[in-house]
C-alpha cells in the first residue's frame, strides 16, 4: 500500500510521509496536544528520535510544517546523514520567509497552508504558487474543507498552477466538511477530487487518532484518489506499530 515513490515534474516523492501534527501538539488532537507540548514540542530531540526511527523503517519523506522545534530536529537529522525528502507546508502571514526556508532545505514541494487555500484569494494564491515554482520546488495547496475548496478549485484560475493536493481524508469525516463515508455527499467529493486530477496526498487518516491504524487503512483502500499519505506520529512506539501495519497492507 502506497509503495514507491511518485514521479511528478521529473522529481520523484515518496508516498508515504511522516506528518508532524504531533509535533506541534496542533489542537485538534484535543487534551493529548497538552502532552504533545510537552513531550515533543519543548523537546525536539524526541522528535529527533521519531524522525531517525522511521528513517531506518524505510519512510524517508516527511510533510514538515515549519515551527521552530521541527525544524530544529529535522535540520539535526539530516546533519546526522539522514537524508529526508522534505515536502514543506507554507504558513499563512509567513509565506516568503517558509518558501526561503524550505528552498535552503531543499524542499521538493512546497504546499500552501489550508488557512491560505481555504480563503480562495485566487491571486494571492497564485502569486505564491509561483514564487514556489520559482524556487525549482513542486507547488501544492493544502485544504481543510476539502468538498467547498476542491468545488471552487475546478472553476478558478489556479487550477493549472499546482500539482500536489493535501487533503483530510478518513471514514468519520472527522475534520472534514462533508459526511461520512458512504454519504452522497462523499461520493460527490470523490467525483471531484478526481476531476481536479492532481497528486493527492491523503492526512488525518486516522482522525486525530479515533480510528485504529487497522480501520483507518482499510478505509483508506477503498480511496482510489489517493495517491499517498501522510501519517502524524507522536512517538517510536507509535511509529513502530502504525509503519509496520502500513507496509504490511
Amino acid at each position: 500500500m502506497f509503495d514507491g515513490k511518485i514521479k511528478i515534474s521529473e522529481k520523484e516523492i515518496p508516498r508515504i510521509l511522516l506528518g508532524t501534527s504531533p509535533f506541534i501538539a496542533a489542537a485538534q488532537f484535543g487534551h493529548r496536544a497538552r502532552l504533545y507540548q510537552l513531550d515533543l514540542y519543548n523537546n525536539p530531540e524526541n522528535i529527533l528520535k521519531i524522525i531517525k526511527k522511521t528513517y531506518e523503517m524505510g519512510i524517508n519523506g516527511i510533510q514538515v510544517i515549519p515551527y521552530p522545534p521541527v525544524v530544529e530536529a529535522l535540520e539535526w537529522a539530516l546533519e546526522s546523514g539522514y537524508s529526508m525528502e522534505v515536502i514543506g507546508t507554507v504558513r499563512a502571514n509567513n509565506e516568503m520567509e517558509d518558501i526561503q526556508l524550505f528552498s535552503d532545505l531543499e524542499a521538493s514541494s512546497m504546499l500552501l497552508h489550508a488557512n491560505i487555500t481555504d480563503k480562495k484569494e485566487w491571486n494571492f494564491i497564485a502569486e505564491k504558487l509561483q514564487a514556489i515554482k520559482d524556487e525549482n520546488a513542486i507547488p501544492g495547496l493544502v485544504t481543510h474543507m476539502p468538498f467547498s475548496t476542491s468545488s471552487s478549485l475546478l472553476e478558478s484560475p489556479v487550477l493549472d498552477l499546482f500539482d500536489m493536493y493535501m487533503i483530510p481524508v478518513n471514514k468519520l469525516g472527522y475534520l472534514m466538511d462533508c459526511d461520512t463515508y458512504g454519504s452522497d455527499e462523499r461520493m460527490k467529493l470523490d467525483f471531484i477530487i478526481k476531476s481536479l486530477d492532481k497528486t493527492v496526498i491523503a492526512k488525518k487518516v486516522l482522525a486525530a487518532g479515533i480510528l485504529k491504524p487497522q480501520e483507518a487503512f482499510d478505509y483508506l483502500k477503498t480511496v482510489e484518489y489517493a495517491d499517498g499519505v501522510a501519517l502524524g506520529i507522536a512517538s517510536v512506539e507509535e511509529a513502530n506499530e502504525t509503519f509496520n501495519l502500513l507496509a504490511s497492507q
